[in-house]
C-alpha cells in the first residue's frame, strides 16, 4: 500500500512539474522599452524570471521604483486564481495569477486585502515576446495604465 501510494504521489509530481516546464510562461523576460508604455515616474519590471519550485511557479522580479532604486521581490504559488503572499514589494502583500488558456494569465495584485492592480499577460504565439497589461491607482487615485512587452531571454 505505501509503494502505490508513494508511487500515485511520485507520478502526481512529475506531472505538475512537467505541466509547469511546458508553459510558455516560464523562463526569464527582459522589458523591451522601446515597444512598452507607461507614464513618466512609474516603476519598471526590468527582469522576470517564471521558474518551478516544486508543484508551484516562482517568480522573480527585478527592476527600478519609481524614483530610479533598484527593486526585488518574489511570489511563489499556482496557476489558481488564489492569494498567494509577495516578498520584497512595499506595494503589495500577495498576487495571484489565473490561467485563462495556455498563452494568458489574468493577475491581481493587493495591499491589506485591497485590489490596488489588475491585468493580463499574454505570450506571443512564437513565445519569443509576451505583453504585459496593468490598470491600477497611484498614491493620489488616478488610474494607471500601463504595458510592457518582454522578450525571452
Amino acid at each position: 500500500m505505501k509503494t502505490k501510494t508513494f508511487l500515485l504521489s511520485l507520478t502526481v509530481f512529475c506531472l505538475a512539474a512537467i505541466v509547469c516546464l511546458a508553459s510558455p510562461q516560464m523562463g526569464t523576460w527582459k522589458l523591451n522599452e522601446a515597444k512598452s508604455k507607461a507614464p513618466a515616474g512609474v516603476g519598471k519590471n526590468i527582469t522576470v524570471v517564471y521558474a518551478a519550485e516544486g508543484d508551484n511557479v516562482k517568480v522573480t522580479i527585478d527592476g527600478t521604483d519609481d524614483k530610479g532604486k533598484p527593486t526585488h521581490n518574489t511570489w511563489t504559488g499556482k496557476f489558481d486564481g488564489k492569494d498567494y503572499p509577495v516578498t520584497g514589494d512595499p506595494g503589495s502583500d500577495t498576487r495571484s495569477y489565473k490561467t485563462v488558456n495556455d498563452r494568458t494569465l489574468d493577475f491581481t495584485v493587493k495591499k491589506g486585502g485591497a485590489t490596488t492592480i489588475t491585468g493580463q499577460i499574454v505570450v506571443a504565439e512564437d513565445g519569443k515576446s509576451r505583453t504585459v497589461t496593468s490598470t491600477g491607482k497611484d498614491d493620489k487615485g488616478k488610474e494607471i495604465k500601463t504595458v510592457a512587452v518582454y522578450d525571452k531571454a
